[in-house]
């Protein structure tokens, strides 16, 4: 069964080895960036990353709101303007 599966690897090895370069490439990998293959990856990325970003964003506004929120709070140090070290003159 060893020299079979050798075998086997050995002749998928020579089969990959024999086709020709461009054949295991596609048109954005190889050059060709003007192709539709290369317009929809690119748009496929960019569509990931506006996502990424409007995530992120969330995240951002939420903390903003958080921050804003526990401002009114009356009586926290935020409120009353303390949010940084007291500066003690002799």
């Amino acid at each position: 069964m060893n020299i079979i599966w050798r075998i086997f690897l050995l002749s998928a090895a020579l089969v990959m080895a024999s086709l020709p370069r461009s054949a295991s490439a596609c048109a954005a990998c190889f050059g060709r960036s003007d192709s539709k293959l290369a317009q929809g990856m690119n748009m496929g990325i960019l569509s990931l990353l506006v996502v990424v970003v409007f995530v992120l964003g969330g995240f951002a506004a939420f903390f903003v709101y958080l921050v804003r929120r526990s401002s009114m709070i009356p009586g926290t140090p935020a409120a009353a303007g303390e949010l940084g070290p007291k500066s003690k003159e002799i």
